[in-house]
């Protein structure tokens, strides 16, 4: 089907039969479906549209739903798109993506695809080698940096791109590079993940003052992963899997507890006042609680019933000696985000058969504000 093609709303609503949460089933066709990765915004900043990829033209396409009607209309149409690179912009102009080895700026307003980087092109003189860039990626809150993770004669670059010119600069090359996320209190100040043995690293804008924010303890044997920043405090959350979530503070290196739940996938809300988190091994649903008392005693929002595919994740830390061979489906996971009025929780389950998109409401009783 070609873009711009609209669809009937396919939303239908009911209760968790456990917690009574109110829940809104956004997508209901037989293919797979998901939202952006845990710690990318699903919705612009005003809440008009709701950007979710599906599967339903045979390929993973960029979708998105009208939320003053309904309609869910098809944004892409293309063969080449990496499906977990999407990150909607937060004035609701654009959607940035990655596909080949290029990254792109798609208008929501007029559907055009303008290229702003293609690597295989800016590497060449430099490089043999420039693959398809994947991955997930990294935009500024005020939508004018975007970072882009790219991989080049067998070593990991980032660049940072203009979202408006396409100017772009490779501030960093190493052995890995992933999970990008700016600061939301500082454009000039990124996270991104290194090795699975080494992930907590900080940048400038600039590629200045990059540096390792904390290092994993190698006689505990720790499990550090899914990084997200805390708004307000210039606090970057870690999960210390299964054991719970911490954070440090970039400036002062200050590290304090957030909770003790077998936290997985987890990410603040934009007024910094409440977090939420999928779980596994045990699954006990999605958990809310307080990233700002020390304790983050956890609330039962909703159970997904998601299939949560990585049996590696039962066990201990299994990159120890060097990379592992795991079979992880990424859209069998919930990866629960915030809408950005607090108000909803955004996840992915394949509780039917197959991966649809689902809003939770979040009661009242929850809101903290």
């Amino acid at each position: 089907m070609p873009k711009g093609t609209i669809h009937p709303s396919e939303a239908k609503t009911f209760q968790d039969a456990r917690t009574g949460a109110n829940i809104r089933q956004v997508t209901d066709q037989p293919s797979i479906h998901h939202h952006p990765f845990f710690f990318i915004p699903a919705y612009d900043d005003a809440m008009r549209r709701l950007i979710f990829i599906s599967y339903r033209t045979g390929s993973p396409q960029i979708f998105a739903e009208e939320r003053s009607t309904g309609s869910l209309i098809q944004l892409t149409d293309r063969p080449d798109l990496s499906d977990w690179s999407i990150y909607p912009s937060h004035d609701g102009r654009a959607v940035f993506f990655t596909a080949g080895t290029s990254a792109w700026r798609l208008d929501l307003e007029t559907l055009k695809e303008r290229e702003l980087v293609n690597f295989a092109i800016t590497q060449s003189e430099q490089a043999n080698t420039v693959h398809p860039v994947a991955g997930t990626t990294g935009l500024s809150y005020d939508d004018w940096w975007w970072a882009v993770r790219f991989n080049v004669d067998g070593v990991s670059a980032l660049a940072i791109i203009n979202t408006e010119t396409g100017e772009h600069d490779t501030v960093l090359r190493r052995d890995s590079v992933g999970h990008l996320q700016f600061c939301p209190d500082d454009s000039n100040l990124l996270f991104y993940a290194g090795p699975l043995t080494d992930r907590v690293w900080i940048i400038r804008r600039d590629g200045s003052g990059n540096r390792r924010l904390y290092a994993r303890n190698i006689e505990k044997n720790e499990w550090i992963t899914h990084e997200s920043w805390i708004p307000g405090t210039r606090e970057l959350a870690f999960v210390d899997w299964p054991h719970g979530i911490r954070c440090v503070h970039v400036d002062t290196g200050a590290e304090r507890r957030v909770t003790s739940c077998n936290a997985w996938h987890a990410i603040c809300n934009r007024q910094g006042t409440l977090m939420v988190a999928d779980t596994n091994f045990p699954d006990i649903g999605l958990q809310l609680f307080d990233p700002r008392d020390g304790v983050g005693e956890p609330m039962t929002l909703c159970y997904p019933e998601a299939s949560s595919i990585g049996e590696h994740w039962n066990g201990p830390f299994p990159y120890a000696k060097g990379p592992v061979k795991v079979h992880s489906e990424q859209h069998t996971h919930p990866h629960p985000s915030f809408s950005p009025d607090g108000k909803l929780v955004v996840y992915t389950s394949d509780r039917t058969g197959h991966s649809q998109v689902y809003e939770a409401e979040i009661p009242d009783r929850f809101l903290v504000f």
